[in-house]
């Protein structure tokens, strides 16, 4: 089967002598969120998740997604055409080495990290590096990349200056014996710069490339009309700009250097580039990442400041949503918790686009509400709820899960319900030794599910920066997190669900950060999570025969903490309808 825009896909690619083209779901810097220009996979596809692969061959087609987009793929694409992959249980390079065994697979080495590469190649695949994006050649109304001003994080919220982050990276790298390091994810740019831009939807980045040097100086590789002279002043004396043509000198500059790369986040252009002037290229975690994941004390503060504001929009969402079935819909409901937000001192936009998931399609795990998908908000169904917000002190991100009356909810939701419920506070609750990783926590969310054999198909947690990407590395709760061991300052999601397709979906988010635990039989050093999310869960779907007495306990000291630290800043009527929320089950 083919389409037009895979016709003249595939025609480029017969221009180029190439049997297949991969298409991820990624930019030049190999992120979540993209710039328009960078949308390759949703041109080609229809698809619009966050994460994806197309493998385009002369004679089929496959998109692969994991279990988050497994139910919006199949929606939003031509199931004729593509065929729909799950990315875990058939993985992309064993595919196209039994289906194109032998073949030239065209790669853009620009947007593939080199481990990613490194799976292709062992499985026997064949794969060219393109001069150019064959699909850049074909995509004809593509849009012009974004130049929007990168501008300075204050050190009111960023809590430590560009100057001592640039002097312990550049000591940690001098720890290792290294020259240099490339940054590539504007995450860690931001961060170590103390810039924000709005280059992105929804995450304020500013694309750029950076060149970290171990005396401290700092090489960033940005179009110089992006920085304006209050921000140039901002950077100082130790950080040079250069336009991003002058990158591949500045990699040549390196012949004969030790240079840092981040093999599983960084494009491998820079390492083939590297290698190809004579460095030295050793694989190594981006020396941001993991001080970045580590809030400092300012970052902290900013973070709970920010989500006790972003706590009262949600509760009056939740208030107004009382009387929503039978009236509103996904999209305005969407709508009304903007606008609620958008009245908070700070508040910079949303942190990505609200998931309002009524019936059905709250088993969509990232599902996108759109003018064609709308639908109202029914009476007697679970109505989900899962957004979040950029502050200039902190982002948010929180799902709560609601059902919309007037009847009982069904005895099979409650019991989903609060199994769910059940998880989150395991994770609430947890304390575990300093060393301990993320795949090591993620089954004590899982237990009261796995306990009735039931299950879900994400992680139950990803780290959350300091109002910069909703979706933050290097530490997740999921049994295929990488083994980075959680550390103080880490900011968490807390998200177990459940999700029945076609009927009903249910998830539960409150954010946490790690902290040291004061354990007075402990031998070793311990960790705990304090959650820092302040909204009810719905009592209406909670049976309590299944929750525990330390269950009940948790769960009526955070209602009572949220009517405490939310209620006076809320309208007589809103607080009241809070101290129904809040009150005590047990």
């Amino acid at each position: 089967m083919n389409s037009p825009k895979l016709a003249l896909l595939r025609a480029e690619l017969a221009k180029r002598g190439l049997d297949g083209f991969l298409v991820p779901r990624a930019d030049e810097h190999l992120g979540e969120y993209v710039p328009a220009s960078a949308e390759r996979l949703g041109w080609l596809t229809g698809f619009t998740g966050s994460a994806g692969l197309a493998i385009v061959l002369t004679h089929s087609a496959a998109l692969f997604v994991d279990g988050r987009y497994v139910l919006q793929a199949a929606a939003q694409t031509d199931t004729a055409v593509w065929q729909q992959l799950h990315v875990t249980e058939t993985p992309p390079h064993t595919w196209l080495a039994e289906t194109a065994p032998g073949k030239r697979i065209g790669y853009d080495p620009l947007l593939l990290a080199e481990e990613g590469l490194q799976r292709f190649t062992d499985a026997g695949v064949t794969m060219v590096a393109t001069d150019g994006n064959p699909l850049d050649a074909v995509w004809t109304d593509r849009p012009e990349p974004p130049l929007d001003a990168a501008l300075p994080q204050p050190l009111e919220y960023s809590g430590r200056s560009a100057l001592q982050k640039r002097e312990d990276i550049a000591a940690s790298l001098r720890a290792a014996r290294q020259d240099a390091a490339v940054v590539t994810d504007p995450a860690s740019l931001a961060w170590l710069l103390n810039v924000r831009g709005s280059d992105v939807p929804f995450t304020p980045f500013a694309l750029g490339f950076v060149l970290v040097h171990a005396d401290a100086g700092v090489e960033v590789f940005m179009d110089p009309r992006k920085l304006p002279e209050a921000t140039r002043a901002w950077l100082g004396n130790g950080v040079s700009v250069q336009p991003r043509s002058a990158l591949p000198g500045a990699l040549a500059a390196l012949k004969g250097r030790t240079v840092r790369v981040d093999a599983a986040n960084s494009p491998v252009w820079f390492a083939q580039q590297l290698r190809a002037a004579g460095a030295k290229v050793v694989a190594g975690m981006d020396p941001c990442m993991l001080p970045k994941a580590s809030k400092n004390a300012v970052e902290q503060q900013g973070a709970r400041a920010a989500h006790l504001r972003d706590a009262t929009a949600v509760t009056r969402f939740l208030h107004w949503l009382q009387d929503a079935p039978g009236r509103e819909t996904e999209l305005s409901a969407a709508a009304k918790l903007l606008e609620f937000r958008a009245t908070l001192p700070g508040f910079r936009g949303e942190s990505f686009p609200a998931i309002a998931g009524a019936g059905e399609h709250g088993a969509i795990m990232h599902y996108r509400v759109s003018a064609e998908t709308n639908r109202p908000i029914n009476h007697n169904e679970l109505f989900l709820i899962d957004s979040g917000g950029q502050f200039n002190d902190g982002t948010t991100d929180i799902t709560r899960t609601v059902w919309t009356g007037p009847s009982a909810p069904p005895a099979e939701l409650r019991d989903r319900f609060t199994r769910v419920l059940k998880g989150h506070i395991a994770i609430a609750t947890l304390r575990f030794p300093q060393g301990v990783c993320g795949a090591h926590i993620d089954g004590f969310a899982r237990h009261a599910l796995w306990q009735a054999g039931l299950d879900y198909d994400h992680g139950t947690g990803h780290g959350v920066g300091s109002y910069l990407s909703v979706h933050e590395g290097p530490v997740s709760l999921s049994r295929l997190a990488k083994p980075v061991p959680m550390a103080a300052g880490m900011l968490l999601s807390n998200e177990p669900g459940f999700y029945a397709p076609g009927r009903f979906g249910i998830r539960l988010e409150n954010l946490v950060f790690v902290q040291p635990a004061e354990l007075p039989l402990a031998t070793r050093p311990f960790l705990q999570f304090e959650t820092i999310t302040l909204a009810p869960f719905d009592r209406s779907l909670i049976d309590t025969a299944l929750l525990t007495k330390a269950d009940l306990a948790w769960l009526d000291a955070y209602h009572a903490r949220v009517l405490a630290e939310v209620g006076p800043l809320l309208e007589p009527a809103v607080q009241v309808w809070l101290g129904q929320a809040c009150a005590a089950l047990a």
